[in-house]
């Protein structure tokens, strides 16, 4: 049972700039590996990650789409998003999901050679905070 919204864990969400994004791998293990959302957090059930073509996470998604995020925020509040991955290879998605703190990473922005956009749709919702706990099911 939930006392939280989605609206609520969004709240939760804002100013938080790194998941640690979960795949599963070819053997049957679990990956996991930190992205930046870059300020991308109005969240609706949705994250956004860019990330290049020949990453592991790309061969991961590709193969067993279901993935997980977690999310440390303040005051001891802890998100927990399991849902499937899907990749994006469309400029006009690149860019809805921009912000200049991508440059770092990626030299020529949206036409930088091989990027890919990671869009993780959320289906079940875990959060803690305290002593709290509850669950949200998209």
């Amino acid at each position: 049972m939930s006392d939280k919204s989605l609206s609520d864990i969004a709240a939760a969400m804002h100013g938080i700039d790194i998941a640690f994004l979960s795949t599963h791998t070819e053997n049957g293990n679990i990956a996991g590996r930190p992205m930046s959302n870059n300020g991308d957090v109005d969240y609706t059930g949705e994250s956004y990650y860019f990330t290049y073509e020949d990453a592991r996470t790309v061969g991961d998604i590709e193969a067993n789409p279901k993935v997980a995020l977690s999310f440390t925020g303040k005051n001891k509040f802890y998100i927990f998003v399991e849902g499937r991955a899907e990749l994006i290879r469309d400029k006009a998605a690149f860019k809805a999901h921009w912000t200049p703190e991508l440059d770092k990473w990626f030299e020529v922005g949206i036409d930088s050679p091989d990027i890919v956009l990671i869009k993780v749709t959320a289906e079940r919702i875990e959060y803690w905070e305290g002593t709290k706990s509850g669950e949200i099911i998209l």
